[in-house]
């Protein structure tokens, strides 16, 4: 369970990202934080930055930007259904996350195909290759 007395106290924000779950290692969060893709309460964000409770947390990961309001503290990484208390995240957040995905499903569709090529398709990829590769 999250300690309570971690509550009153204040954490750095490379702590409780790593804590919260965000990032598999502190460096990692750490790196993110540094490149530029954590803000926190709309500025970008240092890694030895103190957060407190209420704090809004601008978060990109990959294809996905989450907002979240910090609810807890914590510098302890623990399970994930406690590192889910730590946060919670903005209703409109969730919904352009959704609206977001569901677009890059929609176009990806088209394009991605599901197996792998035969034999076939493959001693045609390397011979269109190998032709490309000759031809000025």
């Amino acid at each position: 369970m999250i300690d309570p007395r971690q509550a009153m106290g204040k954490v750095r924000l490379d702590k409780w990202l790593w804590a919260a779950r965000f990032f598999r290692t502190r460096a990692k969060a750490k790196d993110a934080i540094v490149g530029g893709k954590v803000h926190v309460a709309g500025a970008r964000g240092k890694p030895s930055r103190e957060l407190k409770i209420g704090e809004e947390l601008r978060i990109r990961q990959g294809y996905d930007e989450k907002v979240v309001v910090v609810t807890a503290l914590s510098d302890q990484r623990r399970g994930a259904n406690e590192a889910a208390l730590l946060y919670s995240e903005t209703e409109a957040s969730l919904k352009q996350r959704e609206e977001i995905s569901d677009a890059r499903r929609a176009a990806g569709a088209a394009v991605r195909s599901e197996e792998r090529p035969s034999k076939k398709q493959r001693r045609a990829i390397h011979r269109f290759k190998d032709d490309m590769g000759r031809s000025p």
